[in-house]
């Protein structure tokens, strides 16, 4: 199983091309999940949408089903100006019942302390939906400015969807941002989950990056992370 992420500026109007055209397992040969999504930034304040800029969130069976939806599906074609990564899963803890995340065998032991790409997936409760922008509003501000993270887009597919790309240079450079006690307010989030969820289900996924192709607001984050990536 692998999983990626494309991020592409398509123009306002495409935006709902990208997000009607998601592609269904059982359809797209090798898929095994797919979302499209409207984006914004991970930042203090209110949600802020970013107009015109779409993403595709999928896990494959393997790169060869990736190469062949890039090479054949419309939607390749409409996110293919954009970037996209390709992320080995690591660590998974929560649960996300649409995609059963498989972690390959002696991934934890190989988990050195390199790139590290985090997926955050949530199905909101529409009722604590204003709890969770304002708790996650602390959070996020923290992260925006924590000098590690090379890469960020919050990800949503109203009404319930929500969710969480960030690329950071190293593993323990993300664990401090979550867990160090110098940073408290991801901890703050976790604990006000835990007593009152913001979510029917959620996930959180931990991947190594090790492919990429494109650029993001100018720039490849996969480098600038510290990996030379292969590029399919």
């Amino acid at each position: 199983m692998i999983v990626s992420v494309h991020i592409a500026d398509v123009g306002v109007r495409a935006v709902r091309s990208v997000l009607r055209a998601r592609p269904r397992p059982g359809t797209t040969p090798g898929l095994r999940y797919a979302e499209t999504t409207l984006t914004g930034a991970i930042a203090a304040g209110p949600p802020k949408v970013r107009p015109g800029r779409a993403a595709l969130l999928a896990s494959w069976d393997d790169d060869a089903a990736l190469d062949r939806f890039l090479a054949e599906d419309p939607l390749a074609r409409l996110l293919a100006g954009g970037w996209h990564v390709r992320l080995r899963p690591l660590r998974f803890s929560g649960s996300w019942g649409p995609m059963p995340v498989e972690i390959g065998p002696g991934a934890a032991q190989d988990e050195e302390d390199g790139p590290v790409a985090v997926l955050t997936l949530g199905q909101l409760r529409l009722r604590r939906a204003l709890p969770f922008l304002r708790a996650n509003s602390r959070a996020a501000g923290r992260a925006a400015a924590d000098p590690s993270m090379t890469a960020s887009v919050a990800l949503a597919r109203p009404p319930r969807f929500v969710g969480t790309f960030s690329l950071w240079q190293s593993a323990s450079a993300m664990q401090r941002y979550a867990y160090g006690s110098a940073q408290p307010e991801h901890q703050e989030v976790i604990r006000n989950h835990q007593e009152q969820p913001f979510h029917h289900e959620a996930g959180f996924l931990r991947c190594r990056p090790y492919g990429a192709r494109g650029r993001l607001d100018g720039h490849e984050p996969v480098t600038e992370a510290g990996l030379t990536p292969r590029i399919p």
